[in-house]
């Protein structure tokens, strides 16, 4: 069972107990824009008591708020009743709530017009108390009633506002707009956590240029992320980025992202926040060592934001990673196996690709890195080791931190097909080691 088809199912049964029940919000804009939606969510008159009674499978996740989540197979919908709000003393959840019969009470609570649509899912009637309809038609973003209002009492809206404009490709209703800038500064008082899922959303969902630009021009770049702000006005050499500045370089790669992983879209996004800092002129416009200042930089806004463990160390390796690919012709073959076989290397070779796209155009190096990889099997990349440390000590050799440079030794000598069995690469290690010294 699909949700929307468990959605439509709660509904119906919702109805022939006696209730009302639409589909609410998020779905119904998206249905009416013809984008399939990614969940669904139902609005009752039904107490969040009532709900759980009719539906066996359900759990009430935020009683005090209304919600409950009713589940089938592998599908769920949010399940709301109905409700108004009292005063956001905290900036994010109201201190009560009034559960509602009438659905205009309901929507006039909620965030923007075209997320307060209604939708009888049996005659395809749309409630609309809003004008949301005509706001979707006119593709704009609108807070409903006050927008300063509306930012005030969950500020984690004002982000929330760039995220649809950018991903619909709607404009933001000037008083919205004009809000939105006057209020950008309260978007520190959310937690990293919501700030850093509504970015991911931003880089993933489409339109992460247009995002980000709209992210600078109200102000809220700099409040969260004064490191990639820091890349406006701060030249680069034409000659390799007759783009631009770092700022419109890094807007390319943005605009050229298409369904990236977050890892991948962060990695774009940040992988040259270590040039503001590192800027000089010497012979030409320099950057010595800002791929080193920016994994620092992005370790910090990584951890700030909190990102998994696991998504800070492949968005560092990506940045650490990205120039090393101007040396992919010179490098030795043991060096170039080991370049290959990075974790997801497959990202590392998208960042390189869209690096070139937004500088000189060039995919010479792209395409013979490309090229390698496909030629070369798991056995190439990943021998199974002709040597270990157990074979080392078998020959009487010490263990310390010695063992780490013969099997090393060793490994590139594989890799580059200098030695092919256990005793041409233990003729190897005395060669360029020395024989094990006796213990007698």
């Amino acid at each position: 069972m699909t949700s929307e088809t468990l959605a439509r199912s709660i509904v119906a049964q919702l109805r022939a107990a006696g209730h009302q029940a639409y589909l609410v919000g998020g779905c119904v804009r998206d249905l009416l824009l013809g984008r399939t939606p990614k969940d669904f969510d139902v609005a009752t008159d039904a107490r969040p008591d009532r709900v759980s009674e009719l539906f066996e499978r359900s759990e009430q996740v935020g009683a005090h708020f209304g919600v409950v989540l009713v589940r089938e197979n592998t599908s769920q919908v949010e399940v709301a009743t109905f409700r108004s709000d009292a005063s956001y003393s905290d900036g994010r959840r109201p201190d009560a709530v009034r559960f509602e019969t009438d659905p205009r009470q309901d929507v006039m609570r909620r965030d923007f017009t075209i997320n307060a649509l209604l939708l009888d899912p049996d005659t395809n009637q749309v409630l609309d108390f809003t004008g949301g309809q005509e706001d979707l038609r006119r593709r704009v973003i609108r807070a409903i009633g006050d927008p300063e209002e509306r930012f005030q009492e969950d500020h984690l809206r004002l982000i929330r506002a760039v995220r649809f404009a950018a991903r619909l490709g709607f404009e933001i209703e000037p008083g919205t707009m004009a809000a939105l800038r006057r209020l950008h500064g309260l978007i520190e008082k959310v937690s990293p956590e919501r700030v850093r899922e509504e970015l991911g959303r931003i880089l993933t969902e489409g339109g992460a240029r247009r995002g980000f630009e709209l992210l600078d021009e109200t102000g809220l770049l700099g409040d969260i992320l004064p490191e990639v702000a820091a890349m406006k006005g701060v030249a680069q050499p034409p000659e390799f980025h007759p783009e631009g500045d770092v700022w419109a370089h890094t807007l390319l790669l943005l605009e050229k992202l298409r369904h990236p992983t977050v890892t991948l879209a962060a990695g774009a996004l940040l992988h040259d926040v270590g040039k503001p800092p590192t800027f000089r002129v010497a012979d030409r416009i320099r950057f010595d060592g800002h791929v080193e200042e920016g994994v620092r930089l992005a370790h910090d806004i990584l951890t700030r934001l909190r990102f998994s463990g696991e998504q800070i160390a492949q968005i560092e390796a990506l940045i650490a990673n990205h120039m090393r690919f101007k040396d992919a012709g010179q490098m030795r073959e043991s060096t170039m196996k080991r370049f290959l076989r990075m974790e997801n290397f497959a990202e590392h070779l998208e960042l390189h690709r869209l690096d070139c796209l937004s500088s000189n155009g060039k995919l010479d190096t792209y395409k013979r890195v490309r090229a390698r990889l496909a030629e070369m099997g798991e056995e190439d990349l990943r021998p199974k080791p002709l040597l270990t440390g157990r074979d080392l000590i078998e020959r009487g050799y010490q263990p310390g931190p010695s063992f780490g440079k013969m099997l090393a030794a060793v490994e590139d000598a594989q890799l580059e097909a200098r030695v092919q069995n256990k005793e041409e690469a233990l003729a190897l290690v005395r060669a360029e080691f020395g024989a094990p010294v006796s213990s007698g």
